[in-house]
């Protein structure tokens, strides 16, 4: 896929998935479950940590969410990649 059509796709790829982590939160328990347990956990670990490591922590979860958002952007992606291709390969055997 060309790098062009890549730019066009990121909002339509961070709309979509900010639409999915609201329906997440609005009808599954599992995932508002978790949510509340990370933040509770994160929450516990500040409090407990030294200050001089609290920085530490934070640039912990900032990464770690930087990487999340990159990988749910190419799992999006690859999907759409992967429809397209599934698109033209049934195309192509029904012609």
């Amino acid at each position: 896929m060309h790098n062009s059509l890549e730019i066009l796709l990121d909002s339509l790829i961070r709309n979509r998935i900010e639409s999915l982590y609201g329906e997440l939160i609005k009808n599954n328990f599992s995932y508002n479950q978790f949510s509340s347990d990370r933040n509770l956990y994160f929450k516990q670990l500040h409090e407990l940590l030294p200050e001089d490591i609290q920085k530490t922590l934070f640039l912990y979860d900032d990464a770690d969410l930087s990487v999340q958002a990159i990988l749910e952007r190419e799992i999006y992606l690859q999907g759409f990649k992967d429809a397209l291709y599934l698109h033209n390969e049934l195309h192509v055997s029904l012609d």
